[in-house]
């Protein structure tokens, strides 16, 4: 066992989900289709296809889940044995608006989220609530185009609105989108989909494209934050950023200034989000690009009125880049910029294992932006194997004990204001990036293979027994 810290009092442990990969039941209650539920099953190496309406011979998984629709009493009640003080979710979209733009909310979508909330809270499990964690309305992108149109802006608030108005009794933490700033990775298409909705013909340019979009989304989060305060000041609403640290490869100056150019660029949106004001770099990154993005001075009072009161933000691997001599003016493009780093390990998918990148991360944050932070996806995914109804995960223990240790030493050694950690994930489940099953996260098995087969049995992985100590000594038994 290895010695930790303690965390401040009142530390929120818990661990992490979102509604389309856990829920399932896909059309149950009146739901509509999201976008989760024309993504096809892919793989390590297979890329998700999109379809334009689900059709019969192909393989969703997100239809369904690990079936927590169903199963969330009991799964709850498992997450309380760990000894979470919270759980963090998010309300699918669809459920509550099933097109996103009825007049009404679905009330079966509501009571579903009042039951589930209700369960938390007899287990004293404080539930920290995303609004729209890849789940938009499939209505909402081929009627208007996503964020493209000021339509969805106005949709969004209105499921805002509804989702405060209804749960703020029992729900005090919220984000509004879910890892706004991996549309800066814009040429791979998911990234524009599930962030604001958006699917591009070859005439369009990506990039405009996606700050166009990206900016009305930050509109529709400030207006969200600024409405929840609004309606229950004690209410507190966060962005929710993938840190992904972007370091220079060497000590040459030219990689340098190429690693800080390409945070500036990944991270802008945070900017906008905590500190209410478009960076002044991004503003001549435009006029040199020839773009034309439409911020309107009502639009530029909305975000500085609502900023957000913490900043969530996941956190899995860092990056590498090097300055090249075809880009002289350092301009970032994840596809073309990134280099291994040959410095830190790489997961079975390829992601490289780096637990100081959490602490530094943390630090850049705070010194960046001013607010406290919430660690709410962290996490290992890999191969699982049950061997005599056991799940021997040591792999995933030492990830996550590497990286709570970095994490308490941002906290107790460097001062950071730290709200909680919710590791990715509570339970398995499917894996946004390949649709896979067998890409596991959780603390806990589900017996359930990528087709959905299974008995859908919840194991206790030894990491189980494990975060439990942990949580139990609040943070000092790692």
């Amino acid at each position: 066992m290895t010695k930790g810290y303690q965390m401040p009092a009142g530390f929120l442990w818990g661990g992490a989900v979102a509604a389309h990969q856990v829920e399932g039941a896909w059309q149950a209650g009146g739901k509509g289709v999201s976008i989760a539920d024309v993504m096809r099953a892919g793989a390590k190496d297979v890329t998700r296809q999109v379809d334009a309406q689900p059709t019969g011979d192909a393989v969703y998984p997100n239809h369904w889940g690990i079936d927590f629709f169903h199963t969330y009493r009991d799964d709850i009640k498992l997450f309380a044995e760990m000894g979470f003080k919270c759980f963090r979710t998010s309300i699918a979209w669809t459920r509550i608006f099933p097109n996103g733009d009825e007049a009404l909310p679905n009330e079966e979508g509501l009571k579903f989220y009042d039951d589930l909330f209700a369960a938390c809270q007899q287990y004293g499990i404080e539930p920290i609530v995303t609004l729209s964690h890849f789940e938009m309305p499939l209505h909402l992108v081929t009627a208007d185009g996503g964020f493209r149109s000021r339509k969805v802006v106005a949709a969004f608030l209105k499921f805002a609105q509804v989702c405060f108005e209804r749960y703020h009794d029992t729900v005090k933490y919220w984000m509004t989108f879910n890892e706004i700033n991996n549309q800066a990775m814009w040429r791979d298409p998911h990234p524009l989909l599930q962030n604001s909705g958006l699917q591009l013909d070859d005439s369009e340019n990506s990039e405009e494209a996606m700050f166009q979009a990206a900016h009305l989304e930050l509109v529709a989060s400030a207006k969200a934050v600024s409405l929840a305060h609004l309606i229950d000041p004690t209410l507190q609403v966060g962005a929710m950023i993938a840190m992904t640290p972007i370091y220079p490869l060497s000590a040459k100056p030219k990689d340098v200034l190429m690693a800080e150019r390409a945070m500036r660029y990944r991270y802008y949106y945070g900017d906008v989000q905590a500190l209410g004001t478009y960076p002044a770099w991004l503003k001549r990154y435009w006029a040199r690009k020839g773009y034309a993005i439409e911020i309107t001075a009502a639009d530029a009072t909305a975000l500085k009125n609502g900023t957000v009161d913490y900043v969530g933000f996941s956190y899995y691997n860092s990056l590498a880049t090097e300055y090249s001599a075809d880009n002289p003016d350092y301009d970032y493009d994840e596809a073309r910029s990134v280099v291994p780093n040959p410095y830190v390990p790489r997961s079975d998918w390829g992601w490289q294992i780096d637990p100081v990148g959490l602490r530094y991360g943390m630090n850049w944050m705070t010194a960046r932006w001013h607010k406290p932070l919430f660690v709410v996806e962290n996490g290992y995914g890999a191969y699982d194997t049950v061997v005599d109804g056991q799940i021997h995960d040591d792999y995933r223990i030492a990830y996550l004990r590497d990286h709570i240790l970095e994490m308490e030493k941002a906290v107790v050694e460097d001062g950071i204001e730290l709200l909680g950690y919710t590791p990715w994930s509570a339970i398995d489940i499917i894996s946004a990036s390949t649709g896979e099953m067998k890409k596991r996260y959780g603390l806990i098995y589900v017996d359930q293979d990528d087709q959905g087969r299974g008995s859908g049995k919840r194991l206790k992985k030894d990491s189980f027994a494990w975060y439990q100590r942990v949580i139990a000594s609040n943070g000092e038994q790692l």
